[in-house]
Formats: C-alpha cells, sequence, structure tokens
C-alpha cells in the first residue's frame, strides 16, 4: 500500500507538470508516453497465436502521434494527417514478408494497437488546443476529473457497493460506486468552472458525466482484454500500480468523446 501511494503521488506531480510547463513538454512527454503505451499493449497481446508487428506499429504510431503534434505546435495544414494512410498500408505489406499462419489476426492485432494506445492520446493532446492555442485548462481539467470519478467510485463502493456494475469483467465495480464517483466529479466541475471560465458551469458538469461514464466504459474495455488474455496487469512500470494502461484506461473512450464535445460546443 505505501509503495502504491509512493507511486501514486509521483505519478500525479509528473502528469500535471507535463501539463503546466507548456506546450513543448508536454508535447514531448505524451509523445514518449503513447510510445511506452503502445510497447506495453504489443507485449501484453503476444501470444502463441498472436503476433502483433510491433515495429511497424511502433513506426507507425510515432508517424501519427507527429502527425498531430506538428498539425497544432506549428499550425501546419491537416492534410499532413494523410500520413495515416500509409502508415495503415505498410501494416498490411509487412505483413507479406512474414511467414506465420492467421496473417490478419496479426494485423487486426497491431491496428487495434494503434486505436487503443495512440489515437486516445491524440485526442487528449488535442484538449490543449481545442481553441486554436495552447492552453492547460481542458487537459488539466480532464485529468482532475478522471481522477475524481476514480476516487469517488472507489471510495463509495468500498463503503456502500453492493450492485454489481459489470460483474463479468469487474467485479469490484458497483452501480453505487457508479453514481457516487458521477456525483463527485459533477461537483469537482463546479469547482473547476470558478476558476476555468472556458465554458459555462452547467458545460462543465456535462463534460464530468462523459468523462464518469466513458472513462468507466474504458476501465471495463481494457479489462476484457485483460481477461481474454488472463492477464491480471498490463505491465508492472509502475509498482504497486501495474502498467501504464492501467492507469489510462480512462483515456481510451473518454478523451475521444471529451473531444468530439468540445469541438462542437466551441464552433
Amino acid at each position: 500500500m505505501k509503495t502504491r501511494a509512493i507511486t501514486g503521488f509521483f505519478f500525479i506531480i509528473i502528469m500535471l507538470g507535463s501539463v503546466l510547463l507548456g506546450p513543448y513538454v508536454f508535447t514531448a512527454f505524451f509523445t514518449v508516453l503513447s510510445f511506452f503505451c503502445l510497447n506495453e499493449f504489443y507485449r501484453m497481446v503476444k501470444t502463441a497465436n498472436i503476433k502483433p508487428n510491433r515495429t511497424a506499429g511502433l513506426i507507425g504510431g510515432g508517424f501519427i502521434f507527429a502527425g498531430i503534434g506538428l498539425h497544432y505546435i506549428l499550425n501546419i495544414d491537416s492534410k499532413f494527417l494523410l500520413i495515416i494512410i500509409p502508415v495503415l498500408a505498410s501494416i498490411f505489406i509487412a505483413q507479406l514478408y512474414k511467414h506465420t499462419e492467421n496473417p490478419f489476426t496479426h494485423i487486426a492485432y497491431t491496428i487495434l494497437g494503434l486505436l487503443f494506445a495512440i489515437a486516445p492520446f491524440c485526442f487528449f493532446f488535442g484538449l490543449a488546443f481545442i481553441n486554436g492555442s495552447y492552453s492547460s485548462h481542458f487537459p488539466l481539467a480532464f485529468l482532475l476529473l478522471l481522477w475524481s470519478s476514480d476516487t469517488g467510485a472507489y471510495v463509495v463502493g468500498i463503503k456502500f457497493g453492493k450492485t454489481p456494475l459489470f460483474e463479468i469483467h469487474s467485479p469490484k465495480k458497483t452501480w453505487e460506486g457508479f453514481i457516487g464517483g458521477m456525483l463527485f466529479t459533477v461537483f469537482i466541475s463546479a469547482i473547476i468552472a470558478h476558476y476555468f471560465a472556458d465554458i459555462n458551469l452547467w458545460q462543465w458538469a456535462i463534460m464530468a458525466i462523459l468523462i464518469c461514464c466513458f472513462g468507466t466504459m474504458g476501465d471495463l474495455v481494457e479489462s476484457m482484454l485483460k481477461r481474454s488474455l488472463n492477464t491480471k496487469d498490463s505491465g508492472n512500470i509502475l509498482p504497486g500500480h501495474g502498467g501504464l494502461l492501467d492507469r489510462f484506461d480512462g483515456l481510451l473512450l473518454a478523451a475521444p468523446m471529451v473531444f468530439a464535445y468540445l469541438y462542437l460546443i466551441s464552433n
């Protein structure tokens, strides 16, 4: 428990620092983080019957995140993002040179890695530039709300949890914990609205609800993946917490949904 607390403390400090230290630190940190998460995904899913093309996937993931970064940081035309097309093509072509059974299974898991580990970070990264220039408000608020959801759900679930939420994938999650987490997250969003006037109180509350709902779903999806692979943790890089994907599973669905929501209301 002590190891978990210490790791969690430094994890939070590093995450907050990466957001608050400006666009270049923010970009560099999440480029490296997404790369490590993708590598962790490929290591986790690799079995006797599943052999994703890690080299093609990592190179492709790097190009995709670099394209997103160049678009936002240097205001390069979004047409540069068409690099995704040759990236996907290279994954198919690379498999032609590998003599393996079930080649499309390997291709599917290679591409799934990009969707699972790269895409969420791209959308989270885009939150900082949703209004045209870098601002730490939305990514910072996203993290605070996501952590609030997890904390509220854990505390309420431990004390009052009785009704399983998705017992087949995560027996410890309960409806009571989920509702408690949502109420706490909405409360925190009201505090954030007092300091950040980018959007109004009700819009912050909706963002909080989206993060709570889809953050929980992302957690369940990762649990479903680990159960299908008979794996307890995605890795062991974080003492007491498991792998990086275990800490960022909330971004999987929440980051794209929040980005779409903020993009629509800001335009």
